[in-house]
């Protein structure tokens, strides 16, 4: 997983509606999560080209991706915890160089627990697996498919060859997630078995998450899954396609304003922030007033 430092930071508030514009020449799986949480985010990140600046846990994700993709090309009884160490010390001096980890402004001590919570993702992969027993057929494969309607494009972390067939696998450092959302976290590395079917020429037969240091969510895939994520994924491109044609991109104000890095540019979103704030504290106001009386 590379770090995309190439965007162009730009100034001023941009309006709620723009002029019709061309829609970016390829829709990724990041991008059309992010189109159906806001499309207002949408717009900032891929059609003005603000930088969307990551956060300390996704660099974590970052770091602990790029040791384990350069582990898993070497050969599988080299693929050892002690490999896995001396590769990390390898990139780390490029890595903490890198303007999006530099923009985290860590001191020594917090530098110092960035490195941890990046290794124990790292290691956590033996909770999981045994390196050295998997059949690997390819490691940060970019596939650029259409996908029904859409330009796809993304990269997958793993396939793997099992005695059933290929598994796709998509590599998670956050927290294994409820049974409400494990459906809605399956859809994108569904996105990348119809990917992979459409480029290999081969349906996976699994497609999983490997929350690192947790535990695996995996499902079957069959053509009516396939089916149903490019069916979603079409809708959510005919949606940008028109947003774009009229220029207007509707915002969704709610919590996620707060890990958003485009606020300063969202009056809906400041609002949003504001008012919940204002909530919070008269809530606090009452309930100390209460225990005063």
């Amino acid at each position: 997983m590379a770090l995309d430092t190439s965007l162009v930071a730009t100034s001023g508030t941009p309006p709620v509606a723009t002029s019709p514009g061309q829609p970016p020449p390829r829709l990724s799986p990041s991008g059309a999560a992010m189109f159906e949480q806001c499309p207002r985010r949408w717009r900032f990140r891929y059609m003005d080209n603000l930088p969307d600046m990551p956060g300390k846990s996704a660099l974590v994700g970052t770091f602990a991706h790029l040791v384990l993709e350069m582990l898993l090309q070497e050969q599988p009884e080299d693929r050892t915890l002690d490999q896995a160490k001396q590769l990390a010390r390898s990139v780390w001096d490029d890595f903490a160089e890198d303007e999006d980890y530099r923009n985290l402004e860590l001191d020594e001590k917090q530098a110092q627990e960035f490195r941890w919570q990046a290794w124990r993702a790292i290691e956590g992969l033996w909770d999981i697996e045994d390196p050295t027993t998997v059949n690997v057929q390819a490691v940060e494969l970019k596939v650029k498919p259409m996908l029904g309607e859409v330009p796809f494009s993304g990269i997958v972390d793993r396939v793997d060859l099992e005695p059933d067939g290929l598994v796709v696998t998509d590599y998670k450092s956050g927290r294994y997630p409820p049974v409400s959302a494990q459906e809605n976290r399956l859809r994108q590395v569904l996105m990348y078995a119809a990917a992979v079917e459409s480029e290999m020429g081969q349906t996976p037969v699994k497609a999983r998450l490997y929350y690192l240091g947790q535990k695996t969510l995996d499902t079957l895939v069959t053509e009516q899954k396939l089916s149903q994520v490019v069916e979603g994924l079409t809708a959510t491109w005919r949606n940008i396609l028109e947003s774009c044609h009229k220029g207007v991109f509707e915002p969704r104000p709610g919590r996620l304003c707060d890990y958003c890095s485009y606020t300063e540019h969202c009056p809906d979103g400041r609002e949003y922030i504001a008012r919940r704030d204002a909530e919070k504290a008269a809530e606090e106001e009452s309930l100390l007033s209460l225990t005063i009386t």
